[in-house]
C-alpha cells in the first residue's frame, strides 16, 4: 500500500478536521484565497508530516495561483527539513494523476518544489515524464529544471543540462536560460566561465540584460575578482546599459558582503553625485554592512539618513539594526529603533529583545524594561510565560 493511501486511512480524522476548517458552507463560506491563507497558517505550526499533506490536500492547493505556491513551498519546506522525502515524492506523484494539473505550469512548479527539497533526480524524471503527462517539454519548463538544480546547489547538474538537454530535447535556450546558468556559475565560484556563455549569447544574438550582470558582479564580488568587476562594467557600456540603481545595490552588497562598507559608502556617494535617487534596499545593505563591522555610529548615520531622504526600512533593516545596537550596548538606541518597530506592528524575535531588556536592566532603567515587556505582551501573545519570568526577575 503507497504512502499516500496509508495517509488516506490513518488520518482520516485529521482530513475531516482540515477539511471543515478549509470548506465552503452557508454559515463561514472561505473563497480559494481565503482557504490558501488558512491552510497556510496551519501548515506553518504544524509538526506532524502526514497531516501537513493532509491540509495541502483540503485545500487543493495548486502552482495556478502565487498564494497556492507560496503554501506549496512552506509545507515542501517543512517536509524536507524534517527528512520526509517519501512523503515529498508520493505527494507531488499525487498531484501529477490529477488530470487539470497536466500542464506546463504545474510541471514546472513541481520540479521547483524537487528542488527546493534536493531531489534532482526526480525533477529530472519529471522532465522527462513531460511526454506523458501531455506537456511539451518547452524553454520554459527547461528553465524551470535548470532553477530547481540551482535551488539545489547541485551546480554541476545545472552544467549537465544546460549542455545536454537543449540538443537532446531539441530546445533553443532563451535569455532566461543563459542568466540561470550565469547565476549558477556565479554561486558556485565560477563565475569566470560566465565569459563563454557571453560569447555564445553574442553568437545567438541574445542580448544581456540588468539580471545577467547583477549576477556577474554578485559573484566577481564574491570571489574579490575587483579587475573583473571593472570588466564588467565595459560590458555594461558596450551593451548599452547605464548603471542603475539595481546595479548599484548589487555592487554595494557585495562590498559589504566583504565587509568593505566605506568602499560600498563611497558608491552611494557616487550615486547622489550623478542625480540617482537611492532606495531602501541602498541604505539596508550599507547600515547591515557596518553593523557587522561593529561601525554602530555610521550606521545610525546611515539610518537617519534613509528616513531623511523618504526612504522607508523594512523589518529585516530594523531587526538587524536593534540586533547589532544590543550587541555593540547600545541600549538607549536600540531601544528608540525598536519603539519605532514595533509601532510598526514589527517586532524583534525573543532572543534580541529579551537581551535589549536585560541591558535596559542591567544600566538600571526597570521602568522603560517593564513598559518594554508590556507592549510586547500586547502584541505577541507567544512566550508571555517567559516574559512574565523575566519581568518577575527584573529588580
Amino acid at each position: 500500500m503507497s504512502l499516500i493511501s496509508r495517509l488516506r486511512q490513518a488520518s482520516l480524522s485529521h482530513h475531516r478536521r482540515f477539511s471543515t476548517l478549509l470548506s465552503q458552507d452557508s454559515t463561514t463560506p472561505l473563497f480559494s484565497k481565503q482557504k490558501t491563507r488558512a491552510a497556510l497558517r496551519l501548515i506553518k505550526t504544524e509538526k506532524n508530516p502526514s497531516r501537513i499533506v493532509e491540509i495541502c490536500k483540503a485545500a487543493s492547493l495548486t502552482p495556478e495561483a502565487h498564494l497556492d505556491r507560496i503554501a506549496l513551498s512552506v509545507a515542501i519546506t517543512k517536509l524536507y527539513e524534517s527528512n520526509h522525502f517519501e512523503f515529498i515524492r508520493e505527494f507531488i506523484d499525487d498531484l501529477k494523476s490529477r488530470p487539470d494539473l497536466r500542464t506546463e505550469r504545474f510541471v514546472s512548479h513541481a520540479m521547483v518544489l524537487y528542488g527546493q527539497a534536493k531531489m534532482i533526480d526526480h525533477a529530472i524524471r519529471t522532465f522527462e515524464q513531460c511526454d506523458e503527462l501531455g506537456v511539451t517539454r518547452s524553454v520554459r519548463v527547461l528553465n524551470s529544471l535548470i532553477f530547481a538544480c540551482i535551488l539545489a546547489k547541485n551546480y554541476k547538474e545545472v552544467n549537465r543540462v544546460f549542455v545536454s538537454f537543449p540538443k537532446i530535447y531539441g530546445i533553443e535556450p532563451d535569455l532566461d536560460t543563459y542568466n540561470w546558468v550565469i547565476k549558477a556559475f556565479s554561486e558556485s565560484g565560477s563565475t569566470s566561465s560566465a565569459y563563454s556563455i557571453l560569447a555564445e549569447m553574442d553568437r545567438k544574438g541574445v542580448k544581456p540584460n540588468s539580471a545577467t550582470f547583477s549576477s556577474l558582479f554578485s559573484g566577481f564580488y564574491l570571489e574579490e575578482r575587483f579587475e573583473d568587476v571593472g570588466k564588467v562594467m565595459k560590458l555594461m557600456e558596450k551593451y548599452g546599459f547605464r548603471p542603475g540603481v539595481g546595479t548599484y545595490n548589487t555592487r554595494i552588497h557585495g562590498l559589504c558582503k566583504l565587509k568593505k562598507a566605506g568602499e560600498a559608502k563611497a558608491l552611494l556617494a557616487g550615486m547622489l553625485s550623478k542625480g540617482m535617487k537611492p532606495n531602501s534596499v541602498t541604505y539596508s545593505h550599507l547600515i547591515h554592512g557596518f553593523c557587522k563591522e561593529g561601525k554602530l555610529d555610521e550606521a545610525k548615520k546611515l539610518f537617519k539618513e534613509m528616513v531623511h531622504r523618504g526612504c522607508q526600512p523594512d523589518s529585516n533593516c530594523y531587526f538587524t539594526l536593534v540586533y547589532f545596537l544590543c550587541q555593540g550596548k547600545d541600549f538607549e538606541s536600540a531601544l528608540e529603533v525598536s519603539k519605532e518597530s514595533i509601532d510598526k506592528n514589527w517586532v524583534p524575535n525573543f532572543s534580541t529583545m529579551k537581551s535589549l531588556v536585560e541591558g535596559l536592566a542591567s544600566e538600571s532603567k526597570i521602568s522603560e524594561a517593564r513598559e518594554l515587556i508590556s507592549v510586547i505582551k500586547e502584541k505577541i501573545t507567544a512566550n508571555v510565560d517567559l516574559w512574565n519570568e523575566i519581568e518577575a526577575g527584573l529588580p
